[in-house]
């Protein structure tokens, strides 16, 4: 058996109005409800940033909702194999928020995953959502 490990794209061809569209979308599952942001075993780094920063969901849902197309960086390939059709986009917003009593402005890393659940709905996955931790690049800033 070859060992071929498939190519993961990384997607920096998209317009402003590609990124509105997408967001318009993405707006209208957050306050529908249809969105999770993951906080397994393997996204320790989404719950430490959610408990750290007393993040409730009302100040989640105020963080995503204020997303703008000039917080994207770049579209990539879901590398995991099961979800290979899946496009990931991954935004950073720099949001003032409270850490025990301190103002403090954070850029937030967000990968976002729009995709099909297994009843057919649509439904969004936020795959991170932590502290920035690593240098990113804006796609329009």
């Amino acid at each position: 058996m070859g060992n071929t490990k498939r190519e993961i794209k990384k997607y920096t061809d998209l317009a402003p109005d590609d990124i509105k569209t997408y967001l318009s979308k993405f707006r209208k599952f957050i306050l529908d409800g249809k969105y999770s942001i993951a906080q397994n075993e393997n996204r320790q780094e989404n719950i430490d940033f959610i408990e750290d920063y007393k993040i409730d969901t009302k100040k989640e849902k105020e963080i995503l909702l204020g997303i703008q197309y000039d917080d994207f960086c770049y579209a990539v390939d879901n590398d995991n194999e099961e979800f290979s059709h899946e496009i990931l986009y991954i935004f950073c917003k720099c949001q003032e928020l409270d850490y025990w009593g301190t103002l403090e402005n954070i850029d937030i890393y967000i990968k976002i995953n729009m995709t099909q659940i297994r009843n057919g709905d649509d439904f969004v996955f936020i795959v991170s959502f932590h502290k920035r931790n690593k240098p990113i690049e804006y796609l329009f800033k």
